[in-house]
């Protein structure tokens, strides 16, 4: 069954994953209380994918995730991670970078590329992807990619390059996440985030939160490399 997305607008969110192995933490923000969308909710970075992320020169992302991406899409899977990364950036000041000049960066990645830096989509794994439910104020397509805070090109703790979309942005420990107001998609993928947190490389499959109109359906996305 095919999604109607007349009223969808594609969206990308980025986890960042702090210290794995030992205190694993991950980097959330809280909207405005007046925000349109989920006011008041801490959530992870993100947000619409914009005209301009179609084309800048983004590091690939590995065969295995660009294909689920594919999957059920309009989009190309570079212009999906290069709005993750360009949120993050926005949003908290953090940088999945390469070094690399980029002359001529369109509006919404000036900013980006006077750092002297290209976004490194090759440091995101495509992990989760949800619809907003029906009825609510906006709805999204959302693809969440994982990344590991030790390939940012920043300090993870200075957010002082952030923009105001996000308040309280803070490390949250897994252990203590549920304690913070977390929208139900969040709970979701935090919990699979805690199954999948030893593991390398891509998840088996990806979980797709359809919330279709007609029934609640939730997909795997399995994807298969090109040969």
């Amino acid at each position: 069954m095919s999604i109607d997305k007349t009223q969808l607008r594609d969206a990308a969110t980025l986890i960042l994953l702090r210290d794995a192995q030992n205190d694993p933490a991950v980097l959330m923000g809280q909207r405005g209380a007046c925000a349109a969308f989920m006011p008041g909710k801490f959530v992870f970075p993100g947000g619409a994918v914009d005209q301009n992320d179609t084309s800048v020169p983004l590091t690939p992302l590995n065969d295995l995730c660009q294909a689920r991406l594919t999957e059920e899409s309009r989009l190309p899977p570079h212009a999906l991670a290069a709005a993750a990364i360009r949120e993050l950036w926005e949003e908290t000041g953090q940088m999945l970078g390469q070094p690399g000049d980029w002359p001529g960066a369109p509006q919404g990645w000036r900013g980006f590329a006077r750092t002297g830096y290209r976004p490194n989509g090759a440091a995101l794994t495509f992990f989760f992807r949800a619809v907003t439910p029906v009825g609510r104020p906006r709805r999204f397509d959302a693809r969440f990619f994982l990344a590991d805070a030790a390939d940012l090109v920043t300090d993870p703790d200075d957010f002082t390059r952030a923009e105001d979309e996000l308040a309280h942005l803070q490390w949250v420990p897994l252990a203590n996440a549920r304690d913070f107001d977390l929208p139900f998609i969040t709970q979701v993928v935090l919990a699979e985030l805690a199954q999948h947190i030893n593991r390398s490389g891509p998840p088996p499959s990806v979980p797709f939160f359809r919330n279709d109109d007609e029934a609640q359906l939730v997909a795997r996305l399995g994807g298969q490399s090109p040969i």
